[in-house]
């Protein structure tokens, strides 16, 4: 939050790169579609209660996520 759009569009490459290289990441990310555009697996947190898991290409298609979390 507040990080230069820049500075936040390389952050997400490192992560991909590292990702592809294997290493597993734990990220807590409000920027959903960001997130679950380059993670495999998701869990969707409200109010510090998982509401919503699954593979990340699974969750982005879902309705109540697309409208909750990513404006559409």
């Amino acid at each position: 939050m507040g990080l230069a759009p820049k500075l936040v569009v390389e952050i997400f490459r490192t992560l991909e790169r590292m990702r592809d290289e294997g290493v597993t990441i734990l990220l807590a990310e409000q920027n959903a579609r960001a997130a679950l555009e380059i993670s495999e697996k998701a869990y969707i947190i409200e109010t510090g209660r998982i509401v919503l898991q699954g593979p990340s290409k699974e969750l982005i298609q879902m309705d109540e996520v697309r409208r909750a979390y990513l404006g559409i």
